[in-house]
C-alpha cells in the first residue's frame, strides 16, 4: 500500500466513523427511553443490628416518645404506669423475680406485650404465663388471615406456636379458633394490659413497610398509645465478641487468613527436595568409555582420541591384512588406498597426527570409513 492509498484509507475512516457512531447514536435513542428505577438497599448500620428499627423510627415520625432496650432491666421500665413494654424475644429468659416487678406494674396501668415461647415447652414453667393462667402446652403454628379494607389479604403468625387460655381467667380480645389455639390475646390484669401474640414478625423492619401490618401493629399497642413511653426491648441472646466477629468480620479475617497460609508456605519447611533425585548408578561400559571421551574431547585432547582410534584400525589391519600391516610409510598408505579404494593422500593423513580440531574431524572420519571397508 503506498502513500496515496494510506490517504485515502485515513480520510475514509475519519469521516465515516462519526457518521457510524451518529447513525448508531440515532438508533439507540430511538429505540430505548431512559427509565428511573427506585432499587431498595438492604438495610445497614443500626437498621441492621436493630430488628425493632423501623418501629422505634415510626413512633419517632408519630411524635410518641419511644426508647430502646438491649436486654430486660425491669427497674429501668417500670417507673410511669402509663407506659407500655414490648419484649422482643423468649420470654422464657424472665426470671420470676423480673416477671413479678413487671405484673405489678402492670397492674397499676402499664401495658405489657409479649410472645409465646419459639421453642414450645410447658407454659406453666414460664412464669409470664403462669401469670395469665395459661396451663396447657403451646400448639403447632398456624397461619391466620389478616384482612384490611383496600388492602391485599395476608396471613400472619405463621411462624408462632399458639396457646389455649384458661377457662377460669378468659381473655379481653382474642384472635384466632380454639380447636387450633389463639395468635393474640388481650388480658385484663389490674388497671393495665397484657397482649401474648404468637410471633411478632410483623414488626420487623421489612415487613412494617406494608400498610396491614402497621395496622396490626397500631391495634397491638392501642392501650396505653399515646399516653406514655414506648419501651422496645429486644432480649436475643448475644453471641459471645469473638463468635459475633467471626460472623460478621469474615471479609476481613478471610484475607488475612489466606494471607497467612500463603506467607507460612511460603517461608515454611518443604516436604521434599528443590531439586530431583540423583540418577541411579548405571553398570554399561560404553556409556562410561563414551563419557570419558566426551571429557577428553573437551579438555582439548584430541591427539589422544585420534591415537586410540588409529591404533584399534592398526589393531584390525594386523589381523585381517598382515602383509599390509608389515609394510611402513608411503608404501603402506598406498597399498591401503588401493586395498580401501579411497585416495592416497587421504589415507596419508588420516594417519598421520591432527593439528586442529577441523583436521582431527575429518582424519577421525577417514579412519572409522577405512575400519568399516577393511
Amino acid at each position: 500500500m503506498n502513500a496515496r492509498e494510506r490517504g485515502i484509507l485515513a480520510g475514509g475512516i475519519a469521516l465515516g466513523l462519526p457518521l457510524v457512531l451518529a447513525v448508531a447514536t440515532a438508533w439507540v435513542l430511538h429505540n430505548f427511553e431512559r427509565v428511573e428505577r427506585r432499587i431498595p438497599l438492604p438495610p445497614g448500620g443500626e437498621a441492621a443490628a436493630d430488628p425493632l428499627y423501623a418501629l422505634r423510627r415510626t413512633l419517632e415520625a408519630d411524635g410518641r416518645p419511644v426508647a430502646g432496650h438491649d436486654g430486660l432491666q425491669p427497674a429501668a421500665l417500670v417507673g410511669n404506669p402509663r407506659d407500655t413494654v414490648l419484649l422482643l424475644g423468649d420470654p422464657a429468659r424472665v426470671d420470676a423475680a423480673a416477671a413479678g416487678q413487671l405484673l405489678a406494674w402492670v397492674s397499676r396501668g402499664g401495658h405489657l406485650v409479649l410472645r409465646t415461647p419459639p421453642r414450645g415447652g410447658d407454659p406453666g414453667a414460664v412464669p409470664l404465663l403462669a401469670a395469665l393462667g395459661l396451663r396447657q402446652g403451646l400448639r403447632a403454628p398456624r397461619c391466620e388471615p389478616l384482612r384490611v379494607p383496600r388492602q391485599p389479604d395476608h396471613v400472619e403468625f405463621c411462624r408462632g406456636r399458639r396457646f389455649v387460655p384458661d377457662a377460669a381467667r378468659p381473655p379481653q380480645l382474642r384472635w384466632g379458633q380454639e380447636g387450633h389455639g389463639l395468635a393474640w390475646a388481650r388480658w385484663r390484669h389490674g388497671r393495665g394490659h397484657v397482649d401474648l401474640l404468637a410471633d411478632m414478625d410483623f414488626l420487623g423492619n421489612g415487613p412494617l413497610r406494608e400498610v396491614p401490618h402497621q395496622a396490626l401493629a397500631r391495634q397491638v399497642l392501642a392501650p396505653n398509645y399515646g399516653r406514655g413511653t414506648v419501651h422496645l426491648v429486644r432480649m436475643s441472646e448475644r453471641l459471645p465478641p469473638w463468635l459475633e466477629l467471626l460472623r460478621r468480620g469474615w471479609m476481613v479475617w478471610l484475607p488475612l487468613l489466606l494471607l497467612l497460609g500463603a506467607g507460612l508456605w511460603r517461608h515454611g519447611q518443604r516436604f521434599g527436595p528443590w531439586l530431583p533425585a540423583p540418577v541411579a548408578a548405571r553398570r554399561s561400559l560404553l556409556e562410561h568409555v563414551q563419557a570419558s571421551g566426551e571429557l577428553l574431547y573437551r579438555r582439548g585432547h584430541h591427539e589422544l582420541l585420534h591415537a586410540a582410534l588409529r591404533e584399534a584400525f592398526l589393531a584390525r589391519l594386523r589381523r585381517r591384512e598382515p602383509a599390509l600391516h608389515a609394510l611402513a610409510g608411503a608404501e603402506r598408505a598406498a597399498a591401503l588406498a588401493a586395498r580401501l579404494q579411497l585416495p592416497p593422500q587421504l589415507v596419508r593423513e588420516a594417519l598421520q597426527r591432527p593439528g586442529d580440531r577441523q583436521e582431527f574431524h575429518a582424519r577421525m572420519r577417514t579412519l572409522v570409513q577405512m575400519r568399516n571397508r577393511l
